[in-house]
């Protein structure tokens, strides 16, 4: 690899480099140390210290294929990347076919493969089709198919019979970090919408459905979720074992709410339904006339909203939550406080000068 020199820990392949988990994993990867990086992803980016990067259509088997052959050092897969479609049943063809052929050439380029790690979700126990069993775990049947989680679990656990490599599934909530442009991403659009009704003069008010304001729910903080995830590739006793992965606390709307309007200086007033990706896509020039007010940087409205995710999210009218108990007795004791978490993601936007 173009001189490479190799470090203690190996060689790391993240894909989906540059989605919220794909840059926590970089970030986290390098503060650990000892590891060469290489980000997949379909736009590429520029080389940094210690992080690579390469653009690959992993929907393309050749253009896979020969990005992945020079790759000879790789010892670690990361898989993060994701593809968006219309509907649950048409997510599935796309998400296996980039996952097979990752895995086709980074067999075929790499003999020192040691583990392959996946990222999934509480999708796996149906979480995304109404109430599911609360809480969750590891040993709960999968939903009736077609999902697309449980199809590259089972892709992975097939290809890894007779191997020396072994795998490692992640299954996070909702994920919190920052990540513009990113089609799952809670904590910026809530500071957004926070952000833009103080500028209308309105209270913050909670867009869901009514139920939802009540029910329990739970985060997974995004350094949190790239520690375990490196542990998991590294913990010769987690190997071939999938791990729900989150902060270790439960909230409800109703309680966490007014402590998100107070970091806004703002009043909560009570719910009102709202669908967001109707009521802001209108919202453009609101947004371009903030940038300017406030002398935020110059990032295009399409790149800070998720207000899509955001209405799946608020549409929770039943608890969501998994048990995390499985990875604490594999040995993972990291815990993150979601109000802290919260106000930390909408702190460091501020910082950034994404938000006023």
């Amino acid at each position: 690899m173009r001189g490479e020199i190799i470090m203690n820990n190996g060689t790391a392949l993240i894909a989906g480099a540059h989605g919220v988990i794909g840059r926590n994993l970089i970030a986290e990867l390098k503060a650990q140390g000892g590891w060469n990086i290489i980000g997949l992803s379909r736009r590429g980016g520029a080389d940094a210290e210690k992080v690579r990067h390469i653009a690959v259509d992993l929907l393309d088997p050749d253009d896979t294929r020969r990005k992945l052959a020079p790759l000879t050092a790789v010892t670690h897969v990361f898989y993060a990347a994701y593809q968006e479609r219309g509907s649950w049943a048409e997510l599935v063809a796309p998400n296996v076919a980039m996952l097979t052929h990752l895995l086709d050439g980074i067999e075929a380029a790499a003999p020192g493969l040691r583990h392959v790690s996946l990222m999934q979700g509480y999708k796996v126990y149906g979480a995304h089709l109404g109430p599911f069993k609360t809480p969750a775990r590891e040993t709960d049947p999968p939903p009736m198919p077609p999902e697309f989680n449980v199809d590259q679990q089972r892709l992975l656990e097939t290809r890894q019979q007779g191997k020396a490599w072994s795998w490692s599934a992640l299954r996070p909530s909702v994920v919190g970090g920052v990540a513009l442009g990113n089609p799952m991403n809670l904590a910026v659009a809530i500071a957004v919408y926070a952000s833009m009704s103080k500028e209308l003069g309105l209270p913050l008010r909670f867009p869901g459905k009514p139920g939802a304001y009540d029910k329990l729910i739970e985060m997974t903080d995004s350094g949190l979720l790239a520690r375990a995830t490196i542990w998991a590739a590294r913990e010769a006793g987690a190997a071939n074992q999938a791990f729900n992965i989150n902060n270790g606390d439960l909230f409800r709307w109703n309680d966490m709410w007014p402590k998100l309007a107070r970091f806004f200086d703002m009043e909560a007033a009570p719910p009102m339904p709202l669908q967001l990706s109707s009521v802001m896509a209108d919202k453009e020039p609101l947004w371009n006339a903030m940038v300017e007010k406030y002398g935020l940087a110059k990032t295009p409205y399409k790149d800070v909203s998720s207000w899509p995710f955001a209405d799946f999210v608020f549409s929770w009218d039943y608890d969501f939550f998994a048990d995390g108990g499985k990875a604490r007795r594999f040995g993972f004791h990291d815990y993150v406080d979601s109000e802290e978490m919260f106000l930390r993601l909408f702190a460091d936007l501020r910082r950034q000068r994404i938000i006023p």
